[in-house]
């Protein structure tokens, strides 16, 4: 990794973000070359903000990518019914998830954490992705320029954490998503790999090499209703059957 590309790309992402304005591409000499120097970007800038990490966003690797994540700042995480002031999010965009809340530690080790062992630290919530880019253009940016800016997250609004989840077929679960009152999303599944505890094992083997996951902690993992943007003052409600529901209205 190539720490003067770390430091030049993290100082115009906490420029961005503690001045409310947005900024081009990163420029060559501060774009990161890999996912890892992405996560490194990420981090450096959570360090120069303070930021306490409250939630995570990743995917799971496939056969020809590698698994990421994204920080979710405690700052943006709001308990739903929430509201979401504008400012902190322009572009106004959402997405209706699946998420877990982690009820103990899972520290770093040498040894990969089993997938039943993850399950058994888990509840599951329906949930509302914040979206903006911190890219005046994000049309522009590159998936690693995006990926640095924390994959584009602005917040994060979790509905009530449930203990009892495993047994929902979550590839084929019901969900409604519905704006100012009016449903627009209707339908069964839709998570793009069918399988949303995957994205949270791959997680936690991420974060095992780096420190680890916290309890109290959540893991949002892609979207079942795609990526919407909307407008100031509206009201969004997502609901997942037999998991719950997720409510935010974005204030001027």
């Amino acid at each position: 990794m190539d720490p003067k590309r770390i430091d030049e790309a993290a100082g115009l992402l906490v420029d961005a973000r503690q001045s409310g304005t947005r900024i081009p591409v990163l420029p060559v000499s501060a774009a990161p070359e890999s996912v890892r120097e992405a996560h490194a970007i990420q981090d450096e800038v959570a360090k120069r903000l303070g930021a306490t990490i409250g939630a995570y966003k990743a995917n799971a690797p496939t056969a020809t990518s590698e698994g990421v994540r994204g920080l979710i700042f405690a700052s943006g995480l709001r308990v739903s019914p929430a509201t979401f002031p504008v400012a902190e999010a322009p572009q106004c965009g959402i997405e209706g998830e699946v998420a877990f809340r982690f009820r103990r530690d899972l520290p770093a080790r040498a040894a990969p954490y089993a997938r039943e062992e993850i399950i058994a630290a888990l509840d599951a919530c329906a949930a509302i992705e914040v979206v903006s880019s911190r890219y005046a253009d994000p049309g522009a940016a590159t998936v690693r320029d995006k990926l640095a800016d924390n994959v584009s997250n602005a917040g994060f609004v979790p509905g009530a954490a449930q203990p009892d989840w495993t047994g929902l077929d979550l590839a084929r679960i019901k969900v409604r998503l519905e704006v100012n009152g009016e449903p627009i999303v209707e339908k069964v599944g839709g998570h793009p790999i069918d399988d949303p505890l995957a994205v949270a094992v791959a997680l936690v083997e991420m974060m095992r090499q780096a420190g680890g996951v916290k309890a109290g902690q959540y893991v949002t993992c892609g979207s079942y209703t795609g990526l919407l943007y909307f407008n100031p003052g509206d009201h969004f409600r997502v609901v997942f059957e037999g998991l719950g529901e997720a409510e935010l209205t974005f204030t001027r």
